[in-house]
């Protein structure tokens, strides 16, 4: 069956993983008969010629006449079913996010659409070795925004309020967050959504961060950016403290660092991600660090151990999907959260192969910073 696309490769994964074109606005990729097509505007005709992977790139406008159509007035319903029509194609598949208003209108059109029951490309879950090198290739990046996080932080003098001061003012999340996207926009990468949450705040797993940053408490720093030619990810977290941790703090890291440590153990190709998600529970379990709520809050290790990693920055698999194969980029993160002690993350990004795992990550884990 024929496959069809209307996104933006911008923020669709799937077009860009498609195409290999980055365009901001959406546009037409079909799959018929062997042959890939791509329908853009003039705007972006040339520039895809010599860019994309797509086998045949179509003007709408020289479209549009050819199959007679009047210009603004006709949209792209219309001239994706001349396309169709000319190409003898009555049904295609397309992805489930495909616009229900555009899938309408081509009903209309008589064209029968299906939407994939699953993944659209299912072929993503398994990355090349061009894929691998790009994603390492944003690792780096990932590595360079946390060498400048990390750097900040060790420059920081603790106050007798229990503060960091940087350069003669309280250091906050804020202010290591513009520093780590600056270094990472330096390197070719977009960072977004960069964490840096000290304190009770690190409790909270997706809590970006904001105020002052503490000294003697843990300071989680996850920072996942895009490499802007390729649109692959990269994704690290490392907890740190400057200053003197507690000494239950101290116990909460080395049990996250040994429960990381279990599972970079267990990955290998053919692996039950599931399994190994719930052993790392368990061992938290039998440390003591129990998974509950507390004060109406959760606490312990409440998110899942991993994810995919590749054109977008969560996507299949997960841990919990069950069997992990060879090929496969995934995180390794595990951590530990209770309020009043702090919260603890350690996220390594790494290659399931044959007998074991390759990690792309070479970032060091020592956390304690004097």
């Amino acid at each position: 069956m024929a496959k069809l696309i209307y996104s933006a490769s911008e923020y669709d994964a799937d077009m860009l993983y498609a195409t290999r074109f980055f365009a901001p606005d959406p546009f037409v990729w079909v799959c018929c008969n062997g042959e890939t097509h791509m329908m853009l505007s003039d705007l972006e005709v040339d520039r895809a010629r010599g860019s994309s992977a797509v086998t045949h790139i179509h003007s709408m406008t020289e479209l549009k006449k050819e199959a007679g159509l009047s210009g603004r007035g006709d949209g792209v319903a219309a001239l994706v079913a001349y396309f169709f029509k000319a190409n003898r194609i009555s049904a295609v598949e397309v992805p489930q996010s495909f616009p229900f208003g555009l899938a309408e209108m081509l009903r209309k059109e008589g064209v029968v659409l299906k939407a994939a029951k699953d993944a659209f490309f299912p072929e993503r879950l398994y990355k090349s070795h061009e894929e691998i090198s790009c994603i390492e290739a944003a690792q780096k990046m990932a590595e360079v925004g946390m060498s400048r996080a990390r750097d900040i932080l060790r420059a920081a003098n603790p106050t007798k309020a229990g503060w960091l001061k940087w350069k003669g003012r309280l250091l906050t999340s804020e202010i290591v967050q513009g520093e780590v996207n600056a270094a990472i926009a330096a390197s070719g990468g977009v960072a977004s959504h960069t964490i840096i949450a000290g304190g009770d705040q690190a409790c909270d797993p997706h809590e970006r961060g904001h105020g002052p940053l503490p000294a003697n408490k843990a300071i989680i720093v996850d920072i996942f950016p895009r490499v802007s030619k390729t649109g692959y990810w990269g994704d690290i977290t490392r907890t740190f403290v400057r200053g003197r941790p507690s000494d239950g703090l101290c116990r909460l890291y080395e049990t996250v660092l040994a429960g990381q440590k279990q599972a970079l153990d267990l990955l290998r190709d053919g692996c039950d991600g599931k399994k190994i998600q719930q052993g790392v529970k368990s061992f938290f379990d039998k440390g003591g660090y129990l998974t509950e709520q507390r004060d109406g809050r959760q606490a312990g290790f409440f998110h899942g151990l991993g994810h995919g990693v590749g054109l977008e920055i969560h996507e299949a698999p997960r841990f919990s999907s069950g069997v992990l194969k060879k090929g496969m980029v995934v995180t390794v993160e595990p951590g530990l959260y209770y309020c009043g002690l702090g919260g603890v993350r350690i996220e390594d990004l790494v290659v399931v192969e044959d007998k074991g795992c390759r990690n792309l990550t070479h970032f060091p884990k020592n956390w304690i910073l004097r």
